[in-house]
């Protein structure tokens, strides 16, 4: 790689106007953006001197920074729904000369690892390919229906009826699954994605996933959380789980009685989650900056966490812990609400909001519930925490 000096920039296509699913790209997938998947995947794969999202969108544009990619901001011109990848592809080559080779990473296909870029851009810098672009295999068989007759075949495509191969005695097809392609600048100038010395990459079936209407969103969802990249952190030990109390572990809403007593609730499967945690040996800790909370204090007897009243500066008061703990911040989980949170959210190694928390701190956020604070956040973001143990 340090004699080929060309230049390589990952490329996310991410337009605002989605008609299947409004604004799709930054859609909640399994506590991200989708967006998120894909590029967290080209950033942490190292083979890129850039990575870059093509947008026309505000929001989408917010949302690629705050995960570590560069925007390119398209024109109206290439942002339609007729608008053309391709046309896409070429605007951005056109305002980025040095850019000499494109990896064109697909934002609906979202179970992308760093692996599976870094052997495609080896086999181009190393190995002289033009274009390499991602295949899966499929054991399908083929038929051709008649021209004439509705219902009718004329015979078969892919195999001999007469001597049909048992899956494991066939090769089967290799089919484009559009998760990524790889390809040079000369061949984008003559129009093509793909040409040249020609290579493939095979994903496995897994991980081939394409979100392209609303029942597509619950299938990837469910192999996501199974076998999708959740990044460094999840190669890294939690020891420690941080839950802000107004907003998180409550509702942020102040009920009143009869007495005129306050009074806030929590959601019971929120504390199971929190119970879960602690006996896995990770420590659970709360803070607020209320010093007046003598209901949070008997919710707090229930889970056994220390609690810590009054906390101005919620970073400093972790970073104490930290310290008297002897751990690592990228050992930290932290789930917050609010501005006051953000800092905090920033220095831990996973950060997480309730879906109804202030933007600030949603785009901070590594893991996003979609599920509100004092109303099962906790515990998706529990549950999120014991998936990452038990598949390290």
């Amino acid at each position: 790689m340090d004699t080929d000096k060309r230049h390589f920039a990952a490329l996310i296509l991410a337009r605002g106007g989605s008609k299947g699913i409004p604004l799709k790209n930054i859609k909640i997938l399994a506590g991200q953006p989708l967006l998120s998947w894909s590029l967290r995947a080209a950033i942490d794969s190292k083979c890129f001197d850039s990575v870059w999202v093509s947008t026309d969108h505000d929001e989408i544009a917010r949302v690629a920074t705050e995960w570590g990619g560069q925007v390119h901001r398209r024109s109206a011109d290439v942002s339609r729904d007729s608008s053309s990848s391709l046309d896409t592809i070429k605007e951005f080559a056109l305002h980025h000369p040095e850019v000499d080779v494109i990896g064109l990473v697909q934002c609906t296909s979202p179970i992308t690892h760093p692996w599976m870029l870094q052997e495609p851009s080896a086999m181009m810098r190393e190995r002289g390919f033009d274009s390499v672009f991602s295949v899966t295999r499929k054991h399908l068989f083929r038929w051709k229906p008649s021209p004439n007759t509705a219902g009718e075949l004329v015979g078969a495509d892919n195999l001999d009826p007469n001597n049909r191969p048992r899956r494991q005695d066939w090769d089967g097809e290799l089919y484009e699954n559009g998760q990524f392609y790889m390809f040079s600048r000369q061949l984008l100038d003559q129009g093509l994605l793909q040409g040249g010395k020609v290579g493939y990459f095979e994903v496995g079936p897994e991980y081939s996933v394409d979100i392209d209407s609303e029942i597509d969103w619950p299938i990837a969802e469910q192999r996501v959380t199974k076998y999708g990249y959740f990044g460094v952190e999840s190669k890294k030990d939690i020891k420690m789980v941080v839950f802000d109390v107004d907003g998180v572990i409550t509702d942020n809403q102040v009920h009143i009685n009869e007495k005129g007593e306050e009074f806030r609730s929590y959601n019971r499967c929120d504390l199971e989650g929190v119970k879960q945690l602690k006996e896995t040996g990770i420590i659970v800790r709360l803070l607020s900056q209320d010093t007046s909370m003598a209901d949070m204090k008997l919710i707090n007897e229930k889970m056994g966490c220390l609690l810590e009243n009054g906390a101005k500066n919620k970073c400093s008061v972790l970073g104490k812990w930290v310290d008297e703990l002897g751990l690592e911040w990228s050992q930290v989980a932290y789930m917050g609400n609010d501005i006051s949170d953000v800092p905090a959210m920033r220095k831990c190694g996973l950060s997480a909001a309730p879906a109804d928390a202030r933007t600030e701190a949603r785009y901070a956020a590594r893991f996003n519930a979609t599920d509100r604070g004092g109303r099962g956040a906790v515990r998706q973001l529990c549950d999120h925490i014991m998936h990452l143990i038990s598949t390290k």
